[in-house]
């Protein structure tokens, strides 16, 4: 190889973006090459082509696209890395699919440390693979220092739907049983912990998680889903208003049912926060018949994403869509919707 042709390895350890990693040039070759493929690769990215061919799929597409900007990039339990592909899985299994294949869209502000950035995509490589869903295409692009913060990231998924079963918004009935697969407000209140540098007695990690494979044990089970939707920005109450609305319904909810991990219970009250309202990204609210509801709960306990899972309320016939709870001291109030942003920048 002649001296012109040598090129330089990238510096993991000291060196930064700059403008040439998004020119379209040598330097971005290599970026792509010595850091994006070197952690992602597989045989379809490995094409090397503006997109990728893929086997023929037999059955009902589902897809689905999400943008990150959570802040900050590093926090308790995860990162923009595995939180970008994991929320898109789950925005897949929540429509009753296997998720499939992944696409990620970088966004790099000029001046972010490649130490940095490798870190990010090391986690987005571990929780692809975990998954069993590849990173199959995607792009890079690169903007002036001051114009991003760091990393933005978006990823879209493609997945398969199940035989036999299409879920919405909108197929809540009176009668039903509402389930929750876990207890609410980790993700939330770790990046809050994390942004404000505060602590506590005991540390509260995000609940990042793929959870297609509790959803794929949810439908093994054979029990008549309805509804299945992850509570990320704006917390459980938020999503069943939400589920509430799209199916002309009301809900009642027991307070007492609720799990709620007592470190996260202490920092809301703390902090004069709601849990909630506060995000979960590896949670999961499902809605089912009611003679199926405890088949569920006892397919969701048996996996290692719902051993804490319950049936924390019933779908009620009302048309205004009002979402009520039943309250420990055996009142009544209304949850409503989210006024307002509690915790922004969360996803």
């Amino acid at each position: 190889m002649s001296k012109a042709a040598y090129v330089r390895p990238l510096d993991m350890a000291h060196g930064r973006v700059d403008m040439s990693h998004g020119s379209g040039g040598r330097a971005m070759a290599q970026l792509i090459a010595e850091l994006f493929a070197a952690a992602l690769g597989n045989e379809y990215l490995a094409q090397g082509n503006d997109g990728a061919l893929l086997p023929q799929i037999n059955g009902r597409l589902v897809m689905s696209t999400d943008a990150h900007v959570v802040a900050p990039l590093f926090f308790p339990g995860g990162d923009i890395g595995c939180l970008s592909v994991r929320g898109t899985i789950n925005d897949i299994a929540m429509m009753g699919a296997q998720p499939l294949y992944l696409a990620a869209s970088f966004i790099l502000e000029e001046g972010y440390p490649l130490a940095d950035l490798k870190r990010i995509v090391d986690s987005m490589a571990q929780a692809a693979r975990a998954a069993g869903v590849p990173i199959v295409t995607g792009d890079t692009k690169v903007v002036e220092q001051g114009k991003g913060d760091g990393v933005f990231i978006t990823t879209t998924g493609v997945g398969v739907a199940y035989d036999g079963v299409t879920l919405s918004g909108d197929l809540a009935q009176p009668g039903d049983k509402i389930l929750l697969s876990g207890a609410i407000g980790d993700h939330g209140m770790a990046i809050l912990s994390q942004r404000e540098g505060l602590a506590f007695d005991a540390p509260i990690l995000s609940d990042t998680a793929a959870l297609h494979g509790l959803v794929a044990a949810m439908i093994a089970s054979g029990a008549k889903l309805r509804v299945l939707r992850d509570p990320t920005r704006g917390g459980l109450a938020t999503t069943l208003n939400e589920i509430a609305r799209q199916s002309g319904v009301g809900m009642m909810l027991q307070e007492n049912t609720i799990p709620v991990n007592p470190a996260v219970a202490a920092a809301c009250e703390f902090l004069g926060l709601d849990a909630l309202y506060v995000a979960n990204e590896g949670k999961l609210i499902a809605i089912c018949a009611a003679e199926d509801a405890e088949r569920l709960l006892a397919a969701m306990r048996a996996h290692p994403l719902g051993q804490r899972a319950a049936i924390i309320g019933a779908v009620l016939e009302d048309a205004r869509g009002f979402v009520q709870m039943t309250t420990r001291m055996g009142g009544c109030r209304m949850v409503d919707w989210l006024n307002g942003e509690q915790l922004p920048r969360i996803c």
